[in-house]
């Protein structure tokens, strides 16, 4: 069975059939199509849109500071920059570029390609010495609350400052509490203990994807848009469709959290997620 992929695609309204037309036929992708920069943000901010692909067409307008506005917020969100009046694309403004998109299904192949090339990069991160005694740690520990403790110490070990794991208590109304936590006592004190739909950590249970917020960002943590700390990265912990809840880590530095940061908190979380599973079992 082919996993969905869900896409979004950014372009000008006149555009919209030949790009529904162009990929609509794809086994396994599921299209949404904005034709703003507002539209756009508004459907990647909705908590009930998940998004692991988005496609913007340079028509739409100057996509420079929107693009590295996308980078800072979403991390590890694939982009993919369409451009049919260049003749290359700019480094580092998206993870891929064509200026034919749809000679020889180039942009299709270039989305599965990314795809392809994101759960390869997975892989090859999960066999790595740090991440292999990082999974020892997690399933030495004794009980339930004793994998989330090693989960939130190996992510603190990554060079955050402060660490805190949210478990689902209900999905119907959403209820997330403050399981553990790791860095100073005067934050540990003063951490919600519970989280809530409309904060960062209910965001991304309930929209499974990570992202990084600034104190300036919403939905946010209480502590980062209080300044109290100056950046999270917040990631969902869950395992076949069965979510157990998130994992948020802080540093004291403004954008200090880099994508690789985030993909190392993201193989934690699916360690933990998958001895949670054997444990409640």
């Amino acid at each position: 069975m082919t996993a969905t992929v869900d896409i979004l695609i950014t372009i000008p309204n006149e555009q919209a059939k030949r790009y529904y037309n162009g990929l609509v036929g794809q086994d396994g992708f599921k299209l949404q199509i904005a034709h703003s920069m507002d539209d756009a943000l508004d459907i990647l901010g909705d908590k009930d849109n998940h998004v692991d692909v988005f496609v913007v067409d340079q028509a739409i307008g100057d996509t420079f500071f929107f693009l590295n506005h996308l980078r800072r917020k979403y991390p590890r969100l694939l982009v993919v920059l369409v451009d049919e009046e260049a003749d290359f694309g700019m480094p580092g403004q998206a993870d891929e570029f064509t200026n034919e998109p749809f000679k020889d299904d180039d942009l299709a192949k270039r989305i599965i390609k990314l795809m392809s090339e994101r759960r390869m990069e997975t892989l090859r991160s999960d066999s790595l010495p740090a991440v292999r005694n990082i999974n020892n740690n997690i399933k030495k520990a004794v009980g339930v609350l004793g994998k989330i403790e090693a989960s939130v110490t190996s992510c603190l070990d990554q060079g955050y400052d402060y660490v805190a794991y949210y478990g689902i208590e209900s999905q119907e109304p959403l209820k997330l509490a403050l399981k553990a936590q790791a860095g100073p006592k005067t934050i540990q004190s003063i951490a919600p203990k519970d989280a809530t739909p409309d904060d960062l950590m209910g965001w991304v249970a309930q929209n499974g994807q990570s992202r990084i917020a600034g104190p300036e960002d919403k939905p946010n943590h209480i502590l980062v848009a209080r300044g109290r700390l100056g950046a999270i990265s917040c990631v969902p912990v869950s395992f076949s469709n069965r979510s157990f809840g998130v994992i948020a880590a802080c540093k004291d530095r403004p954008g200090s959290i880099t994508q690789e940061a985030v993909l190392m908190l993201e193989l934690i979380a699916a360690q933990l997620a998958t001895a949670l599973t054997k444990e409640m079992k």
